[in-house]
């Protein structure tokens, strides 16, 4: 960690076998794990709490204080897990009084040029690619991909499993296991690749099949679709899981089904 031309603040606590490249500054009170390598160039500011084994290339800005004019300099956090890989010029801001914190879970990447806004929650192993704009309260599930240039509404959810089209314009949340795009961003399918890749089964891929089949290709309203799922489809995690996303959805799910795609 001796590297003459980086600065680190007195107050940071850094693991010893952390490596600081030149250029880069390091703030109070921030802390960074075992085994993690930061890249020239990167600003760490006050609130970073960053795991072990993470990667955090050239350009970087970790835990800046929120883009929000309500922002008060209260002391809030921003907390990325262990394992995790965040590329050049990416952006995330700490937290403000709503929640406390931005979180990042474990194993997660994060390509070049994203942004991840204040109060944004982004689950393990989630995969943000190049130039995604996350707005504030954003919350990401475990396993989900936001493709490439992506741009998504504050108060938005992404559910587990799910993937977003490259390009797209987020205004509703997207259920767990599904494939979102076009415009307006439509349901075009479920993850089918993605769970066989963690893998799911036939038969529990061709259940999630059968639930979004009623949801959206069925011509039912939500509530009629989701009284059927209930009473005829037995109850399984994933199923529950679907429910619960679209129950307590605030803004509304995505409409409408492209079956081309």
């Amino acid at each position: 960690m001796n590297q003459p031309l980086a600065y680190v603040h007195p107050g940071a606590k850094i693991a010893k076998n952390v490596v600081i490249e030149p250029f880069t500054t390091i703030h109070n009170n921030v802390v960074i794990g075992d085994g993690t390598w930061i890249g020239s160039n990167v600003t760490i500011m006050e609130g970073a709490r960053i795991g072990k084994n993470c990667n955090i290339f050239p350009g970087a800005v970790i835990s800046a204080v929120p883009q929000d004019l309500k922002f008060g300099g209260e002391e809030s956090l921003a907390i990325i897990g262990d394992n995790c890989t965040i590329r050049e010029c990416v952006t995330i801001n700490r937290g403000t009084v709503a929640s406390g914190q931005t979180l990042i879970g474990n194993n997660c990447l994060i390509m070049a040029a994203a942004h991840i806004a204040h109060d944004c929650i982004v689950g393990n192993n989630a995969i943000i690619v190049n130039g995604v704009l996350l707005g504030g309260h954003v919350t990401i599930g475990n396993h989900a991909v936001i493709g490439g240039l992506a741009a998504i509404h504050q108060f938005i959810s992404v559910g587990d499993h799910a993937m977003v089209s490259g390009g797209s314009l987020v205004r509703k949340d997207v259920p767990p296991f599904t494939k979102a795009a076009k415009e307006p961003l439509s349901y075009v399918g479920i993850n089918s690749v993605g769970l066989r890749r963690r893998g799911f089964t036939s038969e529990k891929i061709k259940e999630i099949q059968e639930i979004y089949r009623i949801l959206y290709q069925k011509n039912y309203n939500v509530t009629q679709a989701l009284g059927i799922i209930e009473a005829e489809m037995e109850a399984t995690p994933e199923r529950d899981e679907i429910i619960d996303f679209i129950r307590n959805s605030s803004r509304g799910v995505m409409k409408g089904y492209t079956g081309n795609y």
